[in-house]
């Protein structure tokens, strides 16, 4: 394992903000329509050039599994439509680094993996594991990708990875029928925000649902605490362990994250009950009822979108609405993620799967499934299924490289990507006993420290 020294780090998330703060109780206005003309059937979009792999089979491993993976089999459907190739998914479960490991020590890797942390990228290009990105990928990647989303794919100048998938991870849905039964009205501030949830929880709903049971979650309520309160500089040297997690800015975040975790009755299931609960449920605790739900509010990215679309009967801008993470600071945190395509193996097949991954084609395709967003900067909008997923990609696409990439996932998987250990171990245990702040980081600087090795 190494630090995260790239010198691609991410860049402030100020852009983002204005943008983030969606009102969907009202269409976007906008009209796909032309000046007059034909408004007939759009002109066919030349496709990406792909080769023919007539009966080539090849394998792909990305962590996704439920609504993610469904979706996702739609694009490689598209993909063995076009060249004949036939692939087969494999999931990687939650220690994906550790499961490609193994396959590739075992001379057995897939031929394409997605990465969900940038850690890993840089960790396994060292391990020269990865292969770099042929001509075709590279010209996709180059025309359709801000410079900033190259560059997080790239290792000492060399590009491996396609960052076909993003997360906008500072966003809160919540359950419309709960906050209007309660009198709660969308915050702006941490404080704001504590204030509604003890106003739903009088209203007798529990508020805030807390996925604890995946460590990752976590992870991304506090980065986006800390990004707010502490700033971006302070955030770039903790992701970098150049400042250690006993630093006093560490403390305050995490005393702030205790204002919520240490009240049992802002989180739905209490402590306890937090704990033992996946994320898919803390969305589907939120919006699995309009008339008797048994959360408020559910924190996480746009990937939500997806779970409330497929795993619950409400309906996104009507009984589901999203505000932006509140500020606690002097703004509001943007917080970004992505999922990282990169070949494992030589050859043309996994070389056309790359390119076509960065294509627009595929972008399209997804974005049409719902619960997806892409950096993807030439693709088609209106292949989003509703304006709130147009509008938080809008703002992602927008803000260029303006943008402060997921915390953990910069780490080396140690720390920041393993379930039971590190990062997410000592922050599940944090939120078990979230008076124990000074223990909290002394765990985290303990599990940094072996991880980064400084």
């Amino acid at each position: 394992m190494r630090p995260f020294t790239s010198t691609t780090t991410t860049r402030a998330a100020t852009a983002l903000i204005a943008a983030l703060a969606l009102s969907f109780t009202a269409a976007c206005g906008s009209d796909d329509s032309d000046d007059g003309g034909d408004k007939g059937a759009k002109p066919a979009k030349p496709a990406v050039e792909l080769p023919k792999l007539d009966g080539k089979k090849l394998q792909v491993a990305a962590v996704w599994t439920g609504p993610e993976e469904k979706n996702f089999r739609k694009v490689l459907e598209e993909f063995e439509k076009r060249t004949g190739a036939e692939v087969e998914f494999v999931p990687t479960g939650d220690n994906t680094a550790t499961f490609l490991g193994t396959k590739i020590e075992g001379g057995a890797p897939p031929d394409v993996a997605f990465l969900p942390q940038v850690g890993v990228l840089h960790q396994f290009a060292e391990k020269k594991w990865l292969k770099p990105l042929g001509d075709s990928a590279k010209k996709e990647l180059t025309k359709n990708f801000s410079q900033g989303w190259q560059d997080l794919g790239a290792h000492e100048d060399t590009q491996y990875g396609v960052y076909a998938k993003a997360a906008n991870k500072s966003l809160m849905w919540y359950n419309t029928s709960a906050f209007e039964t309660a009198g709660a009205a969308e915050p702006k501030t941490w404080k704001d925000f504590l204030a509604q949830a003890q106003l739903i929880s009088d209203s007798g709903v529990e508020p805030v649902s807390v996925g604890g049971a995946d460590g990752w979650t976590l992870t991304d309520w506090f980065e986006n605490v800390y990004l707010s309160q502490a700033g971006p500089k302070k955030y770039d040297q903790l992701a970098k362990h150049e400042i250690k997690w006993t630093d006093p800015s560490v403390e305050k975040a995490l005393t702030t994250l205790g204002e919520l975790f240490g009240k049992d009755q802002l989180l739905a299931g209490g402590n306890e009950g937090a704990l033992q609960t996946p994320f898919p449920e803390s969305v589907t605790k939120t919006f699995s009822s309009t008339d008797a739900p048994k959360a408020a509010v559910v924190f996480e990215g746009d990937f939500v979108g997806s779970s409330i679309t497929n795993d619950t009967k409400a309906k996104i801008g009507t009984d589901a609405k999203v505000f932006p993470f509140p500020k606690v600071g002097a703004k509001s945190p943007v917080v970004t993620g992505g999922d990282a395509a990169v070949a494992l193996k030589d050859g043309e097949g996994a070389q056309a799967l790359l390119t076509f991954l960065a294509s627009t084609d595929a972008a399209e395709i997804w974005a049409e499934q719902g619960g997806f967003v892409s950096p993807n900067k030439e693709m088609d909008s209106a292949s989003y299924p509703d304006d709130v997923q147009r509008e938080i990609a809008k703002a992602l696409v927008g803000a260029g490289d303006d943008f402060r990439f997921d915390m953990s996932d910069q780490a080396p998987a140690a720390f920041g990507g393993t379930k039971g250990e590190g990062e997410w171990k000592a922050l599940q245990d944090f939120l078990k006993n979230p008076k124990d702040v000074k223990g909290a980081q002394r765990a985290l600087e303990a599990a940094a420290a072996k991880a980064f090795k400084n």
